[in-house]
């Protein structure tokens, strides 16, 4: 349902190339080096096994710790080139992901929504039915609409027309909502407010991806809920 202000009646970039990983070629030089150091420990092992003195014959539990740590270290190195490549995987999702919303009416946390095309939407939640005197807040602290109207309980989206009580159209760009209301006792009742816009572009440079609304951005987990369709 959406509360409409200056109705008469009221119902109740392109991703960027990503620069390569040098973690992964570290591990693997780090790799390839001990691979070659772990053939030479073997080889002279071996030799000195070969020509060891029957007499005084060479400490094997050594050579078996050496052998361990040898085996321990290529492990952990193996990991480590697991680990960078599901960091890798998980950036590529969350890009994935991120461009998924690119066109999506999206609701996130903050009082601040985009005055677009000649419309600006905030949604709210009410606990109870209410009485709300609504402010709508330029981006210079200037008041550019008050209006009073009933809310019922549950989730309303406000929509701003971008004229002020005069009937002047003010220019696109951040407008911030502010609301006082009371229930029918008389007393202050907070009605959570939410951004609401549309994706125009996501930057991928960034880690994790931003979501731009606007002159705003968000991040993937900051979005409470997608509205299908116009909300208007």
């Amino acid at each position: 349902m959406a509360v409409n202000a200056g109705s008469p009646t009221i119902p109740v970039s392109a991703p960027s190339q990503k620069q390569p990983s040098t973690s992964t070629g570290t591990s693997s030089t780090n790799g390839a080096t001990l691979a070659s150091n772990f053939q030479t420990f073997l080889t002279l092992l071996t030799t000195q096994l070969q020509n060891q003195n029957p007499l005084d014959p060479l400490d094997t539990n050594q050579f078996t710790q050496q052998l361990v740590q040898f085996a321990q270290v290529e492990q952990q190195l193996k990991q480590n080139d697991q680990l960078a490549s599901l960091i890798e995987l998980q950036k590529t999702t969350q890009a994935t992901q991120a461009l998924n919303f690119v066109g999506s009416t999206v609701v996130v946390d903050g009082t601040t929504s985009a005055l677009d095309n000649g419309l600006a939407t905030w949604s709210l939640t009410a606990p109870r039915d209410v009485s709300a005197t609504v402010n709508v807040i330029n981006s210079v602290g200037q008041t550019v609409y008050s209006g009073t109207f009933s809310i019922n309980a549950g989730k309303h989206d406000f929509v701003w027309d971008g004229r002020g009580n005069d009937g002047v159209q003010w220019p696109a760009g951040d407008y911030k909502l502010s609301i006082v209301a009371k229930d029918a006792a008389g007393q202050t009742t907070i009605v959570q407010t939410d951004s609401q816009g549309v994706v125009d572009s996501v930057d991928l440079t960034a880690n994790p991806p931003l979501l731009s609304i606007g002159t705003q951005t968000f991040t993937v987990d900051q979005i409470k809920r997608i509205v299908k369709g116009s909300s208007v």
